[in-house]
């Protein structure tokens, strides 16, 4: 059976980014409307920490332990 290789696939993280950005800014928006400014802080403080630990935990998941058998 013959399997090629897959061909090169375009880099879609620039559309994804700005998607994710446009949702972002209707949706605090929709929170300002509703509950006022304070929730719109509030809320992108908690999407920051969401981030912020699982970077630290995708981090953490990346350490190569060496063991040296010497």
């Amino acid at each position: 059976m013959d399997n090629p290789h897959p061909k090169r696939v375009e880099d879609y993280t620039t559309a994804a980014l700005f998607l994710i950005f446009i949702n972002m800014l209707w949706i605090f928006g929709m929170i300002w409307a509703k509950f006022g400014l304070v929730a719109v802080i509030v809320t992108g403080w908690a999407v920051n920490f969401l981030i912020t630990r699982l970077d630290h935990y995708r981090a953490s998941r990346e350490i190569k332990w060496s063991r040296s058998d010497a």
